[in-house]
């Protein structure tokens, strides 16, 4: 079975999908529940103070620590003993990095279409069953009789984490899940462009026009115009088909993330990039835009 064949078979397997279906809202609804405080911890675990995803951050703690440990149990095996405790204190560490991976993870992968949920959750099943084994491990190599097996149940984790790590890098690279989806838009308009007839933008309706290749959200809010990038930096939603809200954001209709009007920043997640901000003017009956900060 090569790559692209496994992935298909991941993407039509039913089941994931339900699970998926199952687990997002529970996960969404325990967030909720807890009001402001719940905003704000899934904020923190999704990134958004960061600027980028926290996820892949964390997922170097025990991809790090379980290759320095197949290396050092590498050297046990071949007779070295002097490097015991290093392996094992690496073991631990993975373990103790995993868990904040898959808590992060776990916040991500809510906030992702039904295709990207089913490799998703196959990444995030993986990756407890290699944590599963590494704990297991660790229990066997405080034991002397069970040395061998404990490393041989590290070097089956190691094998599974990297299958895992496989499918985290389609997540990203192939499905672009975790990067910002206004990076790679066409040139922003360095230069003021005339994009609608001031007479046509509604109060407190949004629309969406062109600057060039650009699509802009325009918004007028008690008097002032608002413009940021209409395709969302989390997985392109399109904002001017979302909610505006009552204290000047915009919320996406895609996966709930939140823009401020006034400078494009997270006010929630799934995001953790800003929305490009445009600066605004009426010339000659136009609305007009540019690029913020030119």
């Amino acid at each position: 079975m090569n790559q692209k064949t496994a992935i298909n078979f991941i993407e039509n397997q039913d089941w994931l999908g339900d699970a998926g279906d199952a687990i997002q809202p529970v996960i969404l609804n325990a967030f909720k529940a807890g009001g402001k405080t719940g905003q704000k911890i899934k904020n923190f675990l999704h990134g958004t103070w960061l600027g980028h995803p926290l996820h892949p951050v964390l997922t170097d703690i025990p991809i790090g620590s379980w290759t320095l440990a197949a290396v050092l149990d590498g050297m046990e095996l071949v007779g070295n003993d002097d490097y015991k405790s290093g392996a094992d204190a690496a073991v631990a560490i993975g373990i103790a990095g995993a868990l904040g991976s898959a808590v992060t993870g776990l916040t991500d992968w809510t906030g992702t279409t039904k295709k990207r949920a089913k490799v998703g959750l196959m990444h995030g099943i993986l990756n407890l069953t290699a944590t599963g084994l590494y704990a297991t491990s660790l229990i066997l190599r405080r034991r002397k009789d069970s040395r061998g097996a404990a490393i041989a149940l590290a070097m089956v984790g190691y094998g599974v984490t990297t299958i895992a790590a496989y499918l985290g890098g389609q997540l990203v690279y192939s499905e672009q899940t975790g990067v910002d989806h206004t990076a790679t838009a066409a040139e922003y308009p360095e230069d003021f462009v005339a994009v609608l007839p001031e007479k046509e933008l509604v109060e407190n309706k949004m629309r969406c026009v062109k600057a060039g290749e650009i699509p802009v959200l325009l918004v007028r809010k008690d008097g002032k115009v608002f413009a940021l990038a209409n395709t969302c930096s989390h997985l392109g939603g399109p904002l001017s088909e979302g909610e505006l809200m009552d204290d000047c954001g915009v919320k996406c209709p895609w996966h709930g993330s939140v823009f401020s009007l006034e400078n494009g920043s997270v006010v929630a997640g799934p995001a953790t990039e800003p929305q490009p901000k445009f600066d605004v003017r009426i010339h000659n009956g136009q609305v007009e835009v540019r690029v913020a900060g030119k």
